[in-house]
């Protein structure tokens, strides 16, 4: 991994930001290649907003949805959710539902419970600073972002260990290279470098400056949260109005499996509902563990601690833009570890699209994998997950690169991996040539019987550009790749890697907004940043 410095702008030679420079021809959007001197590390697509192109996968009925549906409901009215947060009993007391203070226990009465799912939009956008990089959430859209959380990092030249602010740093560097990668969902990895009470500060300052994305900010307190909303605002230049007018950035909360909501995401997430911010709710939910041993009793108890953190927010800001978050696997029985890109994840993730699409709201799932280095077992996890999720339709993407160790390592390598697929699944959604060119009925009697296409018109006009051209897979024959060196997929991916982070370059932002970016990180890490347990 090349060496980075602390300081958030620093790059070398290369892109300037600009992603998104016209092509022409019938592969327009292939990226630059090798001699490009804007991208010359990699020939990958263009940025774009890909959607999908098939019908989703629907595994189960309408009557055993219903079903789920049901008995989720049941869970909400009868056993009912546990919140940790005294405003927030106060809230949903207000609201209707039936509140046990002593046990901050809830219960909702599912006409309630479908009000206020009636509130919250189907598809809305997120502005970030760069309006260019505004993203539609819902509909047919699919966005993906890298590993979020990790408290380690791994590279095939320095190997596994614990997260530090450059590795931080360069993680930032290749989700903002990446034009398969539309947002940043959180730290790649916990710079645990910095101080707890000021980490939040220099994460998200480099996120707003080595990027122009949307950004996430942790729901973890009242502190962090404030923050990161007044540093996207400052960012973006925009007044306290425009900020709440519209979402430029959202927050992530997870349950409590089993049926509780803690203080510190709650907050977070009712701080950012006032200000209009997107809020994904998402459950962790681990069947055998957290979870009923069962995809169905997982799903079930997911939908109703999900929809318990719905009414919340709807109840706090009636259309507060709120993103389903589904993230139910299964722990391996023997050892109690979680599993991930397993048949009981794949179908968990297309039944979680289903609940998602019949309460008309943006989903967000994860592409997962246990393995504890970047070979064959990640990638078909990783490839399983995606497609999971793919054939689900899912809007929002998490640890779509670098994740590994079920979330406990963002690898470099693994980030570069799964951006190769991530590109083809991107490419794959295109809208299929069926003009009568591609046809190709001129071509096919120009050619006629028992010769080959190799040197027809219609394959030189198009050679160049008619198939997707991988920037990671070697197609050469076995002598050809032994010649050049014989190395494996792990390897040309740390060159790659290594290439990126030598060529990048900061995208701009106005110097007055950086300026007083930089001035509210000085001023509140003099004032001590947020309080910590140690």
């Amino acid at each position: 991994m090349t060496e980075s410095s602390n300081t958030a702008n620093t790059g070398k030679t290369g892109n300037g930001g600009d992603s998104r420079r016209k092509r022409t021809g019938p592969n327009a959007g292939r990226g630059a290649g090798r001699g490009d001197a804007i991208r010359s590390a990699i020939n990958q697509i263009e940025w774009s907003l890909p959607s999908y192109s098939d019908k989703p996968v629907e595994p189960i009925s309408d009557e055993d949805m219903q079903r789920i549906h049901d008995t989720s409901m049941r869970v909400l009215e009868e056993i009912g959710i546990v919140f940790l947060n005294e405003e927030a009993l106060d809230i949903l007391a207000k609201a209707g539902c039936e509140v046990d203070f002593v046990n901050q226990n809830v219960r909702m009465d599912r006409t309630l419970v479908m009000e206020m799912v009636a509130l919250a939009p189907s598809q809305f956008t997120i502005t970030p600073r760069n309006p260019e990089r505004t993203l539609p959430v819902g509909g047919k859209h699919m966005l993906y972002s890298t590993v979020a959380s990790a408290p380690n990092v791994s590279d095939l030249d320095h190997g596994r260990r614990v997260g530090s602010r450059p590795d931080f740093q360069n993680l930032i560097r290749l989700n903002q290279y990446f034009n398969c990668l539309h947002f940043i969902a959180g730290y790649p990895v916990e710079p645990v470098d910095i101080h707890a009470s000021i980490r939040h500060l220099d994460c998200l300052y480099d996120m707003l400056t080595l990027s122009d994305k949307v950004v996430h900010a942790y729901s973890l307190g009242s502190g962090r949260i404030e923050d990161g909303m007044e540093m996207v605002r400052i960012a973006a230049g925009l007044t306290e109005a425009e900020f709440q007018d519209k979402p430029h950035m959202f927050t992530n909360i997870n349950s409590t499996s089993p049926l509780k909501h803690d203080w510190p995401m709650l907050d977070g997430a009712m701080r950012c509902a006032r200000r209009g911010q997107a809020v994904v709710i998402s459950p962790f939910t681990l069947s055998g563990a957290m979870a009923p041993a069962t995809v169905a009793g997982a799903i079930v108890q997911q939908n109703a601690e999900f929809l318990a953190g719905l009414v919340l927010m709807q109840s706090v800001r009636p259309q507060t833009p709120v993103i389903y978050g589904a993230f139910t696997s299964n722990v391996d029985m023997k050892s109690g570890s979680p599993a991930f890109g397993t048949p009981e994840y794949i179908r968990a993730m297309q039944i979680s699209g289903q609940l998602a699409r019949r309460y008309d709201l943006p989903w967000r799932g994860s592409v997962a994998s246990a393995a504890n280095y970047p070979d064959g077992q990640a990638v078909w996890e990783s490839m399983a997950s995606l497609n999971a999720i793919s054939s689900g339709h899912c809007h929002m993407v998490y640890h779509a690169a670098g994740w590994l160790e079920g979330g406990l390592c963002a690898s470099f390598e693994k980030l570069v991996m799964d951006c190769e697929m991530l590109q083809q699944m991107i490419y794959l959604n295109r809208d299929l040539d069926l003009s009568d060119d591609a046809l190709a009925f001129e071509a096919i009697k120009e050619v006629g019987p028992g010769s080959h296409f190799f040197g027809s018109e219609h394959t030189q006009r198009r050679f160049k550009d008619a198939f997707y051209a991988p920037f990671l897979s070697d197609w050469r024959n076995y002598e050809s790749w032994q010649e050049a060196g014989g190395l494996t997929t792990e390897a040309r991916a740390n060159g790659i890697m290594k290439a990126i982070l030598a060529e990048f370059t900061p995208p701009p932002i106005d110097q007055a907004r950086h300026d007083e970016l930089l001035d509210y990180v000085n001023r509140r890490k003099a004032e001590g940043g947020v309080p910590t347990d140690f």
